[in-house]
């Protein structure tokens, strides 16, 4: 191929400037006819062959289509990278560099895009009372002054477009139960259907069609508000554009405004606030004369009332160990001891955890969330499941860990008592007082034995005793007594008379 800027040369010489074939030929040591060739052609730029860039990936085109169409129906957070998929090409026998997959892997989403964007879709239009759409988003706040990963619930009435926002720290199934239980109670009611994604609370397998083997525990959810579940077709978000455009658009709505709060409820009780103030002032996007909270009032008609809210629950068989301790999310929380070494049954809920055992509730604790900074995890004691150990073991309060946690007018108490002879046994006594009595009523009993510089386990008791029984009988009246009639005489010879004739004078 002949060089662009000799045959524009070529063509200046020759009908421009009137130069003959000879002297051009002269000039550029070409044959005359190829001079000629090339001046009576039409050539004015070069042609290149196409580069072929792609060749070691060619092998294994068929292979990474299959792999990019299985990726972009999973959630984006599930993906694969690219730099992923190459490690995955490499067992296989690429012998190419990250850079040819890369490309390939560009070249086939941009295609993969542009027919997404040619797709035809059919307006959706819903009747009120008939559907609600779900989803979760994430976003950060800052409670109790550190910047908190947060995943929000989404729920959005598919008719009057009220919507409400639930923030939690997972997307297990227990929160996922509490966001139903709150949505429903300010929506003031349940619509026929619920519209979701095929979420891992949710769906334990997607199937072919819309077949899906639905998670038991939550099947239970959808009997109880009496609700008929539907699930989206995999990686067909628009199926539920609603909600999603919900997610994006309380970024620049509600989240933009976020306060920072001490605790995770105070930011959803905001969160609630905020949702409602919206519906307000915000008009309809259908009927444009009115606002949200408008056709959401008149959608409660047909929403069935919520009875009673679902016990959302999640059940755990645990077994507690030799310390009184049991185990769950990396931290380890306490028991009564009588349950040492035996099996028994943890409810878990979004804020607090439940001990079962023989039917009964044997204990409570608030939920610890693991954080970056937790490790390895907390320890949660109560020092009263450990008493029963306590009054065996009377030595194991003086470096006992689930002590530090009575309160202060007990290590008071104790300080003092454990600097005496039997002292630990002695407290053990005061602390098992509340076995039997209000734990308040024992504290205020130590406390008014500490301030009249009196601590002991009978001046404890004492006062715990007034402070059991305050009532006395009432003194009688002066004026209804008994009334002097004789005066006593002063006669000190009436005691000789006492003391008979045969003592000596």
């Amino acid at each position: 191929m002949i060089d662009v800027s000799l045959l524009s040369v070529m063509r200046r010489w020759y009908f421009r400037d009137g130069f003959s074939l000879r002297e051009i030929t002269r000039r550029t040591g070409l044959s005359r006819n190829t001079v000629r060739r090339y001046l009576k052609s039409e050539i004015t730029e070069p042609v290149y062959p196409k580069r072929q860039s792609l060749g070691k990936v060619k092998e294994f085109e068929e292979l990474l289509i299959s792999w990019l169409k299985r990726e972009a129906r999973r959630r984006r957070k599930e993906r694969k990278t690219v730099k992923n998929l190459y490690e995955d090409l490499l067992p296989l026998g690429y012998t190419g560099s990250y850079d040819r997959v890369a490309a390939f892997v560009r070249k086939w989403r941009e295609e993969h895009r542009l027919s997404v964007s040619n797709q035809v879709y059919v307006p959706l239009e819903f009747a009120a009372g008939e559907a609600f759409q779900f989803d979760w988003g994430e976003n950060y706040g800052f409670i109790d002054g550190r910047k908190t990963k947060l995943q929000v619930a989404h729920f959005k009435l598919s008719h009057s477009r009220a919507f409400i926002l639930r923030a939690y720290l997972t997307q297990s199934h227990e929160m996922l139960f509490d966001a139903h239980n709150h949505a429903f109670r300010v929506f003031n009611g349940v619509p026929e259907r619920g519209i979701y994604d095929n979420m891992k609370t949710a769906v334990d397998k997607v199937q072919k069609g819309k077949e899906r083997i639905v998670n038991r525990r939550f099947l239970t959810m959808v009997s109880h508000y009496l609700f008929e579940a539907d699930f989206c077709n995999p990686a067909a978000g628009w199926e539920k554009g609603q909600v999603e455009k919900n997610v994006r658009d309380a970024r620049s709505i509600i989240w933009q405004r976020l306060p920072r709060v001490s605790t995770l409820t105070e930011l959803n009780d905001w969160l609630e606030t905020q949702c409602i103030k919206d519906w307000q002032t915000r008009k309809h996007p259908q009927f444009s004369d009115r606002t949200i909270e408008d056709v959401w009032y008149q959608e409660q008609r047909q929403l069935m009332k919520v009875n009673a809210p679902f016990n959302g629950f999640i059940e755990h068989s645990k077994k507690v160990s030799s310390t009184c301790l049991v185990n769950f999310d990396r931290n380890k929380y306490s028991v009564p001891s009588s349950f040492a070494n035996r099996r028994i049954s943890l409810h878990v809920y979004p804020s607090r955890l439940e001990f079962i055992a023989e039917g009964q509730q044997i204990a409570e604790h608030t939920r610890v969330f693991m954080t970056s900074h937790d490790i390895p995890g907390k320890v949660i004691y109560d020092w009263r499941h450990y008493l029963l150990v306590a009054q065996r073991k009377p030595g194991a309060l003086r470096n006992g860990a689930p002590f530090n946690t009575m309160p202060d007018s007990f290590k008071h108490l104790q300080s003092i008592l454990l600097q005496h002879q039997r002292g630990d046994k002695e407290m053990v006594e005061v602390l098992s007082l509340i076995l039997h009595h209000d734990e308040a009523d024992v504290v205020k009993a130590v406390e008014m034995a500490l301030d009249v510089g009196c601590p002991s386990k009978q001046h404890v008791m004492n006062c715990l005793s007034r402070l059991l029984n305050p009532s006395s009988p009432e003194p009688v009246p002066i004026a209804n007594g008994l009334q002097l009639i004789t005066e006593p005489t002063s006669d000190t010879s009436r005691y000789d008379t006492l003391r008979g004739k045969h003592h000596a004078h």
